[in-house]
């Protein structure tokens, strides 16, 4: 229901407005002023849509009304009434953004007529406004999904050379050159925790929060120069650890990688981060991984990092017999060099501890690394490191059994259909109770192409056989294929094709002509 105030100092003026405008507005809720001030009061409190304003009143005329008004509400929409046609307050009027101009006495049908466009005027503005809300709440949803996504590609996977740049581009976020990763282990069961984390985390409007798998979110944070690298990230973790002020804190830690100037070494970055939560017991919940001390005194010849980095890649390659072999070479290693049995215990365990975190990404969950007795010498360390890792590699075996080999189809199909709809590596994981990870490489193992790249095909294809309508508008087509933001569909369909939107429009329907 619109609302209406007229305002006049003559109450019959008054009264012949109301009951010309009831009779061809009955739903229309009208209530009226006699003068400037009353004007003012009333679009407060009745907060009218189109104010009928006088011009010639005692005290404050019409227009100083108007412009004190507009000050406190400039969506109200004003039509002007006087006796007098000089030009000049048709001219003031006008500069305040007045819609009409009606001289005293006018004619009815002068009156509807006038109202009637002014109120579609209204319509179509809060129509226009109302789109432009649902665009940008569908855009922000759409962002959040791009978010997750990019995290989970950039970690595990490498994200196609076209989608890159204007995904980064899309996401808006104010990049810097250097960027580490944060992984925020949860207790068990934390799920409805990660809603607020991710809140806290937007707050400093330089970061991308990854999908929560398990129990970690991995966190792309950039490195912001008008502070050290260690405060900015203690700042943060402190931050995301008061989400659990009234929870529990055992089973919350925050693991922190080292700053890496590329996205390209990011992987690096969010390994190590990993590696900084493995003791979560400590007093303090939060870890730098260039904090964490060597077991024991330095080995020559053995790089504790470089081999931690390279179990990362051949565990998510499934490469067990490799894994099993480096690792007993590691432990005969240790033992020619003379060191003792407990370290070389430690060490070991520490990178069992690494596989099984590893695991968990991918969604396989085996047990806890535990030996089961006291070790007494190497041989009983080698066999009882061999069985730990053989029951982790039959882990995954089971894990990969699950799925049927008709799976990944499935998932393809699912997103050919649905390409159009808000679909993410997160939402397709839940629906096929697989860890995203997990499909991201599926996907490139099975298909030859990542998730991202395929979305993007498909959406595209669909947008080609769309510009055969030409009734249909690339905006419209825009948001038909599933993209909330047409200059970003725009970008990626001339890097795709090379030529624009509009321009293979065009050569489509000279074709088709």
């Amino acid at each position: 229901m619109k609302r209406l105030l007229i305002v006049d100092d003559e109450q019959i003026v008054r009264e012949g407005l109301r009951a010309i405008l009831l009779k061809n507005f009955p739903d229309i809720k009208i209530d009226e002023a006699k003068n400037g001030n009353m004007a003012i009061e009333k679009a407060e409190s009745f907060m009218p849509d189109l104010i009928l304003m006088d011009i010639k009143m005692p005290g404050m005329s019409g227009l100083e009304a108007v412009q004190k008004i507009n000050e406190k509400n400039s969506l109200i929409k004003f039509i002007m009434i006087s006796a007098y046609a000089e030009f000049e307050y048709a001219k003031a009027a006008m500069k305040l953004g007045v819609k009409d101009y009606l001289l005293k006495p006018s004619k009815a049908s002068e009156v509807v007529q006038t109202v009637r466009k002014v109120i579609s005027q209204i319509k179509e503005e809060q129509e226009s406004q109302q789109e432009r809300i649902l665009q940008k709440n569908a855009l922000q949803k759409a962002l959040t999904i791009v978010e997750t996504d990019v995290v989970t590609q950039l970690l595990f996977d490498h994200v196609h050379e076209i989608h890159l740049d204007e995904l980064v581009d899309m996401l808006q976020t104010p990049m810097t050159s250097e960027k580490f990763v944060m992984s925020i282990l949860l207790p068990e069961d934390s799920e409805r925790l990660y809603a607020e984390i991710k809140q806290r985390v937007r707050k400093i409007g330089s970061a991308w929060v990854g999908t929560l798998y398990g129990r970690l979110i991995p966190i792309i944070v950039f490195r912001q120069h008008s502070e050290s690298f260690r405060s900015q990230a203690i700042a943060l973790a402190r931050d995301i650890l008061s989400v659990a002020r009234t929870e529990d804190k055992a089973g919350w830690f925050v693991g922190i990688g080292n700053v890496y100037d590329s996205l390209d070494k990011i992987r690096q970055s969010y390994q190590e981060s990993l590696i900084g939560t493995r003791d979560s017991s400590l007093p303090v919940k939060y870890r730098f991984y260039s904090d964490i001390p060597l077991a024991g005194s330095r080995i020559d010849g053995y790089h504790a990092k470089k081999f931690e980095n390279k179990l990362f890649d051949q565990i998510r390659n499934g490469q067990w017999r490799e894994i099993m072999k480096e690792v007993s070479e590691l432990i005969g290693f240790f033992e020619n060099k003379g060191v003792p049995l407990i370290e070389t215990q430690q060490r070991v365990l520490e990178l069992l501890w690494i596989a099984s975190r590893v695991l968990n990404e991918i969604g396989v969950e085996p047990d806890t690394p535990l030996y089961s007795f006291q070790i007494n010498d190497f041989r009983q360390l080698r066999t009882e490191t061999n069985h730990l890792l053989n029951q982790m590699w039959q882990s995954y075996t089971n894990y990969q059994n699950q799925v049927e080999d008709d799976t990944i189809k499935q998932i393809r199909n699912y997103i050919i259909e649905h390409s159009h709809k808000e679909i993410s590596l997160d939402g397709i994981a839940q629906k096929f109770e697989l860890s995203p990870i997990y499909i991201s490489k599926l996907f490139k193992e099975q298909l030859g192409v990542n998730y991202i790249a395929f979305l993007t095909e498909c959406r595209l294809e669909k947008a080609k056989k769309l510009m055969l309508n030409p009734e249909k508008s690339l905006k419209e087509i825009t948001y038909d294929v599933g993209y909330q933001d047409p200059n970003y569909f725009s970008k990626v369909f001339k890097k795709m094709y090379g030529a624009s939107p509009t321009e293979y429009r065009r050569s489509l329907l000279g074709i088709k002509v």
